[in-house]
C-alpha cells in the first residue's frame, strides 16, 4: 500500500510501506519525490539517455574519464540527500551494526560509541566503508546507485562540469576546500540550494565523497554497455564519486572518478542510496541489483 502524504502543484510525496516501496512508472507521471522506508526523501530520475564522461572540449579529465559516451539508464530513485548520522543511528540501533569509526585516526571520529550529538544529526555520516554503506541501503530496502545512475542524477541529460552548470564553484554551491575542524567540517545535507542538480539532488559535489556500487576499472568506459551499465563483474577497488569537504575545484567536477579500497573508512567518505522503480502493475518491492 502507498499512503498519500503531501500533494502540491510541483510534486506528490508519498510514504512507502515495507511491502510496496515504490510506485509504478505510470503513476509517476505526476510524481517526482517519495519517502523511503528509512524516511529519507528520494527523487525520481526518469528513464533516458545522458552523456557520461568528460564533455567535449574539456582537457582536464583523467584517462579513466574518457571516452564520453551516451548511456541509457532506466528510471530509478535516488536519495535527495546524503545519508545522515541521524538516519544511520537508527540503522545501528535497529540492527546492531558497528558504529562508524575511523580505524587509523581516532581524532577524526565523530560518534561517541553509538551516540551522536545534536549537531551531527543532519550532517552526512562518514567513517563508513563500502560494506557499511551497502548494509544500510539493504536495511532501508534500497541499494547503492550504479556509477552511471549517480552521474546521471548529478548531471542531468546534458553536458556540464558541475551539478549546477558550468559556473566555477563558490561557497554558495558546495562545501569544499576546507580543513578538518571536527563535526562542523561537514555541513547539514541540503544546505546548498544553488548547488543542486537538474533533478533536484543535493550535495552531488562537495561535503563527502560517496560510495557507488561499481567495481573500478580505469578502462571501463571503453567497453561499457550502452544501457544500464553496472561496472565490472569483479575487482579489487570500488568507485567513489562527488568529491568531499577537503577537495578543490578540479576534483569537484561531476565526472571525476576515484578508486578506493572497499574496506577503507575515513572522515571524508559517505554515501546515498538508490532503488529501482517497480514495473507497471507490480506489487513487488524494489529489486536490488
Amino acid at each position: 500500500m502507498i499512503l498519500p502524504l503531501l500533494l502540491g502543484s510541483a510534486a506528490f510525496a508519498v510514504l512507502l510501506d515495507v511491502s510496496t516501496l515504490f510506485a509504478s512508472e505510470q503513476s509517476l507521471q505526476t510524481m517526482n519525490e517519495v519517502l523511503g522506508r528509512d524516511g529519507a526523501p528520494m527523487v525520481l530520475v526518469p528513464a533516458g539517455s545522458f552523456p557520461m564522461g568528460v564533455p567535449p572540449g574539456d582537457r582536464d579529465g583523467g584517462r579513466d574519464e574518457y571516452p564520453r559516451h551516451e548511456v541509457f539508464v532506466d528510471s530509478f530513485f535516488i536519495d535527495k540527500f546524503e545519508v545522515t548520522n541521524g538516519r544511520y543511528l537508527e540503522f545501528v540501533k535497529t540492527t546492531g551494526h558497528r558504529a562508524p569509526q575511523n580505524p587509523t585516526n581516532p581524532t577524526r571520529n565523530l560518534w561517541k560509541g553509538d551516540t551522536i550529538t545534536d549537531v551531527l544529526v543532519d550532517r552526512p555520516v562518514v567513517n563508513v566503508d563500502w560494506y557499511d554503506a551497502a548494509a544500510y541501503c539493504n536495511w532501508a530496502g534500497k541499494r547503492l546507485p550504479t556509477e552511471a545512475e549517480w552521474e546521471k542524477a548529478a548531471k542531468g541529460t546534458s553536458d556540464r562540469r558541475f551539478p549546477w552548470g558550468n559556473v566555477e564553484p563558490t561557497a554558495k554551491h558546495l562545501n569544499y576546500n576546507q580543513k578538518w575542524i571536527g563535526e562542523k567540517t561537514l555541513m547539514p545535507v541540503g544546505s546548498y540550494e544553488a548547488g543542486k542538480s537538474p533533478f533536484g539532488v543535493y550535495d552531488m559535489a562537495g561535503n563527502v565523497w560517496e560510495w557507488v556500487n561499481d567495481w573500478y576499472d580505469a578502462r571501463y568506459y571503453e567497453k561499457s554497455p550502452a544501457k544500464n551499465p553496472r561496472g565490472p563483474d569483479t575487482g579489487t577497488k570500488k568507485v567513489i564519486r562527488g568529491a568531499g569537504w577537503q577537495n578543490e575545484t578540479p576534483t569537484a567536477r561531476i565526472f571525476t572518478r576515484v578508486e578506493s579500497d572497499p574496506t577503507i573508512r575515513n572522515e571524508s567518505t559517505g554515501f546515498r542510496c538508490a532503488a529501482d522503480v517497480a514495473p507497471n502493475n507490480s506489487t513487488d518491492g524494489p529489486s536490488r541489483r
